[in-house]
């Protein structure tokens, strides 16, 4: 399983890294659009308004998805909570967010990856004392 775990959170970066390259795109797209001279139909300030908005949203969904990925290689338990959170919010986007979240519930709901998180995070025992 842990393995698994950590195919998953380089898939996650890899995600995250996609979703920062189309934020990058859009912002291109409507400040390119808006130097366009002779535009009379749309507003140059107004295109890249929405420019600045897309590029935001995406980058404010690309950041947790990143994070969550290199939490998850470093088998935290915020980040196991984290990716199947975003793992559920993944699935309308077919086909990519669709199997990754689904291949992540599997493996982060699974006894033996719980398992492998609570490892990490249980205190050593104390020492015995004379």
């Amino acid at each position: 399983m842990k393995d698994h775990v950590k195919v998953i959170g380089i898939l996650w970066i890899i995600y995250g890294v996609l979703f920062l390259g189309l934020a990058l795109l859009a912002m291109l797209v409507f400040y390119g659009v808006a130097t366009i001279p002779n535009v009379e139909d749309v507003e140059p300030g107004l295109l890249r308004l929405i420019g600045i908005f897309v590029s935001s949203f995406l980058g404010l969904i690309a950041l947790p998805q990143i994070i969550g990925g290199l939490g998850l290689l470093g088998n935290r338990e915020w980040a196991r909570i984290l990716m199947l959170v975003l793992s559920f919010i993944s699935l309308p986007n077919v086909p990519f967010g669709t199997f990754l979240g689904v291949y992540t519930m599997v493996i982060l709901f699974n006894r033996e990856t719980i398992r492998l998180f609570h490892e990490g995070t249980t205190a050593p025992p104390a020492a015995p004392q004379k």
